[in-house]
């Protein structure tokens, strides 16, 4: 097979959750610690960092090897989802795993992994560890897919364990209060393991506090040591950091949730360097200054023009949506456009009600199935107050959005991760 029939293979025979939503999330880990036997348990080979949380987990993953890159270690980098290849979900030192790998571990291995049955996230998971141990890393920063405790991520025994927050997303499978949520993604809390918790409110700290006496943890609250005392934009529109440890620390990601992603940051890194890490101050300045360019993030407040100004973001629940909100209410525009679409399986209802009623609304979907029709996504909105015109896609919703805007406007485009994938594949 090629590189894009081995994809359309993977996206067609492995349950895809981007796709179908929870007809592809197996509980339990038994397929992934067989995957993990049969592949000799590559995640033993190298170090490892995990991070979970509902929101701010890819920034905080992406940063972390940015700086551990700067430092000169050798860095796997396991993210989801893709938002252009599928290649990106899998980096060392910011270069995505090569297409002949990917063909060549399905031809290998299918043998062995068709009568399993894996997710999608079970086998690309198996895939990363195994690439990651072939190319000999000498640590890897491990996103968690959804949740924690049940993530087939979890198998690692890694350094360090951050949370970076707690918020409402995936409930069907994390449950419908914000301490469930938390007691699943505290489930990557291991043994003796230093955790930072980024983010906590009056009903997940307890659950933290609790699970982390329980697995006799060494916890740290970011909130508490408070090491990021001020934040402000540059005309640059990236962040300039006021901290305990980097005064005049830049930021090259400029979303406001950034600040709270900084204090978290701030506070893993002192418990790397504790460890043995070498992460001199140099190199903590290089990785935050220069992560899209070192990992390749994409899609958080990436500013793709001016004349009129074209924002896209990820954040597509209420808690990422907050944020968004927030930051569109400090821009400087004559005319606010919102091209948006969402998936069927969030809170889309309390998302709408936060956006702003003076703007005009370009309605859309992604090209994945589980997004919300153009026509029901502007109609909810209508119940909300939001006016706007429907779209079939997300191109000619932005080629609308264009069209219609003055050179002092400002475009926004987000509500899913999808939304902005299908953007990015067009630039």
């Amino acid at each position: 097979m090629t590189y894009e029939e081995t994809i359309t293979y993977l996206f067609n025979s492995t349950p895809l959750f981007q796709n179908v939503g929870k007809d592809a999330y197996k509980e339990g880990l038994e397929n992934t610690y067989r995957l993990d036997e049969y592949f000799g348990h590559p995640h033993r080979k190298f170090k490892t960092i995990h991070v979970a949380g509902t929101n701010g987990k890819g920034s905080c993953s992406h940063t972390l090897a940015a700086i551990l890159q700067s430092a000169g270690y050798k860095v796997g980098l396991y993210t989801s989802p893709h938002l252009v290849d599928f290649r990106e979900r899998i980096r060392v030192n910011g270069i995505p795993v090569s297409q002949e790998y990917v063909v060549d571990f399905v031809a290998q291995h299918r043998a062995f992994f068709e009568p399993l049955h894996p997710s999608f996230f079970e086998l690309t998971t198996a895939m990363a560890f195994n690439w990651f141990a072939m190319q000999e890393v000498d640590v890897a920063v491990i996103e968690v897919g959804l949740g924690g405790r049940l993530d087939c991520t979890n198998i690692i025994n890694p350094d360090l364990c951050v949370i970076t927050n707690i918020s409402f997303d995936h409930v069907q499978f994390l449950g419908d209060t914000l301490a469930k949520i938390a007691s699943e993604k505290a489930g990557i809390i291991k043994s003796k393991i230093p955790v930072v918790i980024g983010e906590i409110t009056p009903e997940t700290y307890p659950v933290f506090v609790n699970k982390i006496k329980e697995k006799d943890a060494i916890g740290h609250f970011a909130e508490e040591e408070k090491l990021l005392l001020s934040a402000s934009l540059d005309a640059q529109g990236r962040h300039i950091y006021q901290t305990k440890d980097y005064p005049n620390l830049i930021g090259e990601l400029g979303g406001l949730c950034q600040e709270k992603n900084t204090n978290t940051l701030l506070s893993a890194i002192r418990v790397l360097q504790s460890q043995g890490y070498r992460m001199e101050e140099e190199h903590v300045r290089q990785g935050f200054a220069h992560v899209c360019t070192l990992t390749g993030l994409m899609g958080r407040w990436q500013k793709l023009q001016e004349h009129p100004t074209l924002v896209c973001d990820t954040g597509h629940n209420k808690g990422g949506m907050g944020y968004i909100v927030e930051q569109l209410s400090r821009q400087s525009y004559r005319q606010l456009h919102i091209v948006l679409g969402m998936v069927n399986d969030k809170d889309i209802s309390g998302v709408l009600a936060m956006l702003p009623k003076e703007a005009i609304y370009y309605f859309t979907k992604a090209s994945v199935s589980r997004a919300l029709p153009e026509q029901e996504m502007q109609k909810l909105a209508g119940e909300a107050g939001l006016c706007g015109e429907a779209y079939h896609d997300v191109d000619s919703a932005v080629e609308a959005a264009l069209s219609k805007a003055h050179p002092d406007d400002f475009i926004f485009v987000g509500g899913s991760t999808f939304i902005v994938a299908d953007l990015l594949k067009k630039q």
